[in-house]
């Protein structure tokens, strides 16, 4: 397995893992009420730093455990990471105009929050899948 391949697993894997404790906190004190109701910006905050924090972690890890020659990168490595930039970006274009037609209709902030959020951890998971894919099975250039 690639460096580039790894570092596209560990993107996936942590922005799904932090975004389900994320989740999985603000469902828990809700407890049966209003998620809206929920002091949500710490633990949204907290949740996106930490998968900040273990994304590098995990790639100088990986770095460390990597010989010198398989970190580098070639034209299959940048066009790969070109197509799953492309596939991720296309879900923080689509939870942006959620959020712009979420605001127009005046919803509470939590909602708009959390479509962000989720369109953000959609374009981590989806473009490290497409990568992922694209070192699996292969890919057509376009």
């Amino acid at each position: 397995m690639s460096f580039e391949e790894k570092r596209a697993w560990t993107m996936g894997l942590v922005a799904v893992a932090a975004y389900a404790v994320y989740l999985s906190l603000v469902l828990g004190r809700a407890a049966g009420g209003s998620p809206a109701d929920v002091a949500y910006v710490p633990l949204m905050l907290w949740s996106i730093g930490g998968s900040i924090a273990a994304t590098i972690a995990v790639n100088i890890a990986l770095g460390i455990g990597s010989p010198g020659s398989g970190r580098r990168t070639d034209q299959r490595d940048r066009e790969i990471s070109r197509f799953g930039e492309h596939i991720g970006q296309s879900f923080v274009a689509i939870g942006g105009v959620a959020a712009l037609l979420m605001a127009m209709a005046q919803l509470d902030y939590f909602w708009i929050a959390n479509a962000v959020y989720l369109a953000f951890v959609l374009s981590a998971a989806l473009g490290s899948m497409a990568r992922i894919a694209a070192y699996r099975w292969g890919f057509q250039a376009w």
